[in-house]
């Protein structure tokens, strides 16, 4: 497995730490590019310490290298080995690189709340304590807010952070048919808030 990129903008008087995850599914590319472009061009944070991960699955297919579905191989109470297909969470829980680099990063930090951003159901599906949030990030993402995405996920990172570890956590589902940079343009906006106003 590649390294795992993590860009921390911190700030030595931070109010909330955050963390913003892209590419989730290797074939969910948008993230990782909202992400880059802001930080090409971003400041300092005012407020709040920021920790982006552009791309958390080197693959370029749903399921990183071992075939495994990352959003469904967190170590959750309602993980269960499942069939071998495009949900496949893995022979045990937590046995990917990336789902234990995350387990460690969250482990070693008290995040405020954390965002990831998947495709297509064009949604903010939030787990936990996060329905202010979601309202304050519908305001730059005009998507329906919703506590249920309408299937089990089974050992999904929601699952694990929002509601077996009551952080705020977000999972912004985007719309494929969206013209790019004009989401470009909002994430840019959202991610502006989330540094210096939340």
């Amino acid at each position: 497995m590649n390294s795992i990129k993590i860009i921390k903008k911190e700030n030595s008087n931070y109010s909330k730490k955050l963390l913003v995850i892209g590419v989730f599914h290797g074939d969910e590319f948008q993230g990782e590019y909202f992400i880059n472009s802001y930080l090409e061009k971003s400041t300092s944070p005012k407020k709040n310490s920021v920790y982006y991960i552009p791309r958390l699955n080197n693959n370029n297919q749903r399921k990183n290298r071992n075939g495994v579905d990352l959003n469904r191989n967190f170590p959750t109470k309602n993980w269960v080995k499942s069939e071998n297909n495009d949900y496949f969470g893995g022979e045990k829980p937590n046995s990917e690189k990336e789902v234990q680099f995350l387990v460690d990063l969250i482990d070693g930090n008290k995040f405020d709340a954390i965002i990831t951003i998947h495709s297509p159901y064009k949604v903010i599906n939030y787990d936990g304590p996060a329905q202010d949030l979601a309202l304050k990030t519908q305001k730059f993402i005009n998507y329906e807010i919703t506590s249920d995405i309408g299937y089990p996920t089974p050992g999904s990172f929601g699952t694990y952070c929002g509601k077996e570890r009551n952080i705020p956590t977000l999972t912004i589902e985007i719309d494929e048919t969206e013209d790019l940079e004009i989401l470009n343009q909002k994430f840019g906006k959202y991610f502006e808030f989330l540094e210096n106003e939340y």
